[in-house]
């Protein structure tokens, strides 16, 4: 086993709080609060400024695991917890926010109806532009258009979490030292994400993608991002070095790996009240998810005639997605999803084993994965 590395701030009931994922999530909400409330409705040179910041603040406010945060805030204790909170907590508040603007894209990508229980914001901004027209006195059918300003007015506002996720990482006040080791980080995880959405619509063109490729798609879409970067910006902030950061990949991959097959699962068998989503947008778009890339691979003719009458058919019903629920089930997609995803947890809390940290941080991933593999939301 590696040495264990000393923990600043870990000893006592203060430094466990520090570890509590329901201190993270409160503490990057403070942030995340007060840095949007001042963007609403500011002016720029004199002119009424648009209100991007209060949708913004509506849709944090909304739900959501606050992951990201909190393993930024795990790798940066993993380390020494070296340097300010202050620059750690923004640090972790601008991933929050830069997932906003990936699932804001996303749900615009995906034609998503719903997110975390609530109308998606290119649907919720749709219904606002369809009462700008109807008060100016617009009486022929807009739909088209108010979804077409709907979409746009949605990507802008995810521009905007965007940017101002870069931000909110400056104004933690990160020592030069700091930026130099965080910056080439946030970069790579930027190009990452995009490189990854962009894999998944051209997915979506072709008639077959291989499971590894959906793996894949999956690794750069959201594993990375969702795991392995947090981890790694948190360390990087406190100084990690190269060996460090590997130990905390050999972690986060096969852990990022299994909230994504995770979340596969979910968006088809997943209750819609508790995820906040509908279990049929998946089904309707024809994501190539490694679920559906494992049904076609085992499928028989008549499988096959299911999977390609049905999955993808933008006016799906409940009937039709059970029989493609049969297909998954029947095929053994499900039961071998369930099976990657078990491995990759075994993977990941081996791989806990010779991670140079503090004790108390080790002991938080082991429980993360276990809530990862495990949820229901």
């Amino acid at each position: 086993m590696c040495p264990v590395a000393p923990t600043a701030g870990l000893s006592g009931g203060e430094g466990e709080k520090r570890l509590d994922p329901d201190w993270v999530r409160s503490a990057v909400d403070a942030v995340l609060t007060a840095f949007l409330q001042a963007r609403a409705g500011k002016e720029i040179e004199g002119s009424r400024h648009p209100d991007l910041g209060t949708p913004l603040l509506d849709f944090v406010q909304a739900g959501g695991k606050r992951l990201r945060p909190f393993l930024t805030m795990l790798g940066w204790h993993a380390v020494g917890a070296r340097g300010t909170e202050r620059a750690a907590l923004y640090l972790a508040a601008s991933l929050e926010l830069f997932h906003v603007f990936a699932l804001i894209h996303d749900d615009v990508m995906d034609g998503s109806e719903t997110r975390r229980g609530h109308p998606s914001l290119h649907r919720a901004q749709g219904r606002r532009f369809a009462s700008l027209l109807a008060c100016a006195g617009h009486t022929r059918p807009v739909k088209d258009v108010t979804r077409r300003l709907g979409e746009g007015a949605a990507i802008l506002i995810g521009d905007a979490a965007l940017a101002w996720s870069e931000e909110l990482f400056w104004r933690g006040d990160p020592a030069p030292e700091q930026c130099a080791r965080v910056v080439p980080l946030l970069c790579r995880m930027r190009t990452e994400l995009v490189h990854g959405q962009y894999l998944d619509l051209e997915a979506s063109a072709r008639a077959m993608v291989t499971v590894e490729e959906a793996l894949t798609i999956a690794r750069y879409k959201s594993a990375k991002y969702s795991v392995e970067h947090p981890l790694h910006l948190g360390a990087a902030l406190g100084g990690a070095t190269p060996q460090v950061l590997e130990a905390l990949s050999a972690y986060a991959l096969p852990a990022g790996e299994a909230f994504q097959l995770r979340d596969d699962l979910l968006g088809v068998y997943g209750d819609p009240r508790q995820t906040g989503k509908s279990a049929l947008d998946d089904l309707r778009e024809g994501k190539k998810t490694v679920l559906v890339c494992l049904a076609r691979q085992a499928a028989d003719a008549e499988q096959h005639r299911v999977l390609d009458t049905l999955l993808g058919r933008g006016d799906l019903d409940e009937e039709g997605a059970d029989r493609l629920r049969a297909v998954l089930e029947d095929t053994g997609a499900r039961m071998r999803t369930e099976s990657m995803i078990a491995d990759r947890a075994r993977q990941a809390k081996a791989a806990l084993r010779q991670l140079p940290a503090n004790a108390a941080v080790r002991a938080s991933l082991h429980t993360l994965i276990t809530r990862l593999v495990q949820r229901d939301v």
